[in-house]
């Protein structure tokens, strides 16, 4: 999960920049969102992007390997 945020995070960091520089630099204040939504979380432990992999299913316990009941051997 922390990967998928920072690579969310600086993409949206890099994009923000390069509209900024071609379109409008109104998009930097999109690059400081970010930033200070990072700087919460960091305090907080509260990330809204986090809420919403979640809500779409990425991050969950699905993909993680459980012993199944046939490889435990009792001693």
């Amino acid at each position: 999960m922390e990967m998928i945020i920072r690579r969310f995070a600086g993409s949206f960091i890099l994009i923000s920049l390069l509209l900024a520089h071609y379109h409008n630099p109104n998009w930097l204040w999109f690059t400081a969102f970010v930033g200070f939504n990072l700087i919460q979380s960091s305090f907080t432990n509260f990330c809204p992007l986090e809420m919403i992999l979640r809500k779409f299913g990425v991050g969950g316990s699905c993909c993680a390997t459980q012993p199944n009941a046939e490889s435990q051997t009792v001693k």
